[in-house]
């Protein structure tokens, strides 16, 4: 595996953007997937009370040093200002799920010296942890 997974594995406690209320999408899978093997998921979503059982935070800033990294499932021109919210509350550490990469998101994040891992599907490396 990369330095950069690895690293971001190293963490147990990550931020889920990209869960919907309405519909199962890979947010939503990546989050059940998670939990199941046992790390600590913090659901991210501006208007939702809770997603599939879990509290829901409005932004990253509610969850300023209690994460470990990132996941991102959302489109690029959402993912940028995440990113920027990201180093805000000293988050270092982002996955780019496929499809919410973009050069200016990248830019972003190597610009605020975020470790990045991109074009990889988290559920293909976590392990069950528990």
């Amino acid at each position: 595996m990369s330095r950069e997974i690895n690293e971001f594995l190293a963490g147990r406690r990550f931020a889920v953007l990209g869960a919907s209320q309405t519909s199962h999408k890979v947010g939503n899978s990546i989050v059940a997937d998670l939990v199941k093997k046992g790390y600590s998921v913090y659901v991210v979503h501006p208007s939702a009370d809770e997603i599939d059982g879990h509290k829901c935070y409005a932004s990253l800033a509610e969850l300023k040093g209690m994460v470990d990294g990132v996941i991102l499932c959302i489109p690029p021109e959402k993912a940028l200002p995440v990113v920027e919210a990201a180093a805000q509350a000293g988050i270092s550490r982002l996955w780019l799920q496929e499809g919410s990469e973009s050069l200016e998101v990248l830019a972003a994040a190597y610009a605020a010296g975020m470790s990045v891992v991109v074009n990889r599907c988290i559920m293909m490396y976590t392990r069950d942890i528990s």
